[in-house]
């Protein structure tokens, strides 16, 4: 991972020591925007009206009176939407205000995304803390299609404890995926699911590509062995919970130890509850019943607490990340960061520090139009989920978990689909806009003027993996497709395709709906006759996560679903 990295430099080496690096960002009333100046702190405000605030004196030396009316004061608030930006401003300040608190959502919107991770401002002087891997996750072909405007971004929470000695034990470990967020954001931006995936989870984890490297896969593994395990990078977590879920994944952002720390005295303290007094020597968590302000090792406390809490598992941990991330948003989003230059400053600083992303959004540039995309979520739309899991049965996996189904189908269903979790006006219309176009009506039948009975069909497999034409038949047979047989195995393809005889469009257009595939799949063909079976050759696109032909997009979440409402500022650690 080291070789996909690139170098961190120390933003105090930009600044003299006397200066406040929140001084060098100056509001520039041509365009109402904030920019870096670094030459704002040495020039006298009376001569520089785009100056945040008046220059701090250096020692020895007389100080220079700002503007007429400042009485000569300096520092202070007077930085961007402080006191002198309002006189200054006049009249025109509430539009410039306006301008800069869309900006700083951004900030906020960021760190949202990240969950336990952070927030970029958008400008270059950022660019130099910025870590990146360049990840390999695959053909578009092999993996699940994307739905269009929709927006997944991994956040990969690592226990790795290199460079940290032997304060959190386990000394030199390369790490596992600790805690794994999946931020889903919908096409029309009105609403987001974040959907924790518990690390003691056992799945598949697949092959991946990591460099030059190869590395190979593993039939049933806990969750947290797809990261730092056998050499694994953010591309192999990845590329599992794709295989897992069916749900395209368009960034990742990682996040170590040291993050939750940072982050959480950035911006001051966040405010969590417990329901009960804690007392966990595993964590080093102490604390009463009640509410209380975290920040720094406290905070890290907090969120890897787990034996003193619920029933002590992972399961009961996750909750207790949720209200943490839940808080730290509406902290972000409160007035009193969203106003301070100071704060801001100190928080982007330490997120850009703290995160490694992929190197598709490793420019300060893209992560700043990432935020403000993102900014606009409202707080009481944003839901917290936990994957649906049963203990496992198996022998030898006693304390490990299992996908509980047909739940966790369901749920990676509707985010797949980008199907809220909470009851946002219009959202129905937007997610069967923005659905796969491989998903069926539910329960609809093929065509109300195809008997399905008196179609032949022959079935080819040309996805690549084993055993698909059978899974299919067995589809078709329950939609009443009793006809259905399996053929010959095909060359593997990217996409299927139904070919038919001249007069059989409807049958054709029928099966594409069984199947889930789009109308376009269909294609007439010279070389069938009348008599001839519709021949369905499956490509890779066929279903989604594993080939089980695709569903339709559910409109309700599981029974029993656990939730999280990122507005909720009554929740407890019980």
């Amino acid at each position: 991972m080291n070789s996909g990295h690139r170098n961190r430099n120390n933003l105090a080496d930009s600044f003299p020591q006397d200066i406040d690096p929140a001084d060098q960002w100056v509001l520039d009333p041509e365009t109402g925007e904030f920019r870096l100046d670094l030459t704002a702190a040495t020039v006298p405000a009376a001569r520089t009206p785009m100056s945040p605030r008046t220059p701090r004196t250096a020692p020895g030396a007389t100080p220079e009176r700002s503007g007429p009316g400042d009485g000569g004061r300096s520092g202070g608030d007077d930085g961007p939407g402080g006191r002198a930006a309002r006189r200054r401003g006049g009249k025109a300040g509430k539009p410039r205000r306006r301008r800069a608190l869309k900006w700083t959502a951004g900030v906020a919107a960021l760190v949202l995304v990240a969950g336990c991770g952070g927030a970029y401002y958008a400008y270059q002087h950022f660019n130099k803390n910025i870590s990146s891997v360049e990840v390999q996750v695959g053909n578009d072909a092999d993996r699940p299609k994307a739905a269009e405007g929709a927006m997944n971004i991994l956040v990969i929470g690592t226990d790795s404890r290199v460079g940290l000695g032997r304060e959190y034990g386990d000394e030199g470990s390369p790490g596992h995926a600790d805690t794994t967020l999946l931020f889903h954001v919908s096409k029309d931006r009105s609403n987001a699911t974040v959907m924790s995936i518990p690390r003691d989870l056992m799945v598949p984890i697949p092959e991946c590509q990591t460099g030059t490297k190869k590395i190979a896969g593993t039939a049933r593994a806990m969750f947290n062995e797809s990261l730092g395990q056998e050499g694994r990078d953010p591309g192999c977590t990845w590329t599992t919970v794709e295989k897992m879920t069916g749900i395209h994944i368009d960034h990742f952002m990682m996040v170590n130890f040291e993050a939750v720390k940072t982050l959480s005295t950035a911006v001051g303290g966040v405010e969590v509850c417990a329901a009960k007094d804690i007392n966990d020597p595993d964590s080093h968590l102490k604390m009463s019943k009640g509410k209380h302000v975290v920040q720094g090792d406290e905070a890290l406390a907090f969120v890897r607490t787990r034996h003193a809490v619920g029933y002590g598992g992972d399961l009961t941990r996750i909750p207790l990340q949720q209200q943490f991330i839940s808080s730290m948003i509406r902290k972000i989003k409160s007035s009193d960061t969203l106003t301070s230059p100071t704060k801001l400053w100190n928080l982007a600083d330490a997120a850009t520090k703290a995160l490694t992303v992929d190197s598709k959004i490793n420019d300060v540039n893209k992560l700043k139009d990432l935020a403000l995309d993102l900014s606009s979520v409202n707080t009481k739309n944003i839901t917290f989920t936990t994957v649906p899991v049963l203990d496992s049965t198996e022998k030898g996996e006693s304390g490990r978990l299992v996908l509980k189904e047909p739940d966790a189908k369901q749920l990676f269903g509707m985010i797949a689909g980008d199907k809220s979790l909470t009851d946002v006006p219009g959202q129905a219309d937007a997610s069967a806009a923005a659905a796969p176009s491989a998903a069926p009506t539910t329960e609809a039948p093929a065509a109300p003027q195809v008997d399905a009975k008196s179609v032949r069909v022959t079935v080819r497999n040309g996805t690549g993996t084993t055993g698909q034409a059978a899974k299919a038949v067995t589809a078709l047979q329950g939609k009443g497709f009793t006809q259905a047989g399996p053929g010959s195995n095909a060359e593997p393809s990217a996409a299927s395709v139904i070919s038919y005889p001249a007069g059989k469009a409807d049958q054709a257009a029928a099966l594409a709906a069984a199947l889930g595939l789009p109308d376009t799949a269909a294609q007439q063909s010279s070389k069938l006759g009348a008599k001839d079976a519709l021949v369905v050759t499956l490509g890779k696109d066929y279903g989604a996560g594993g080939g089980a032909p695709a569903a339709a997009v559910p409109t309700e979440a599981p029974k029993d679903l656990q939730r999280v409402q990122a507005d909720d500022e009554n929740l407890c650690a019980k």
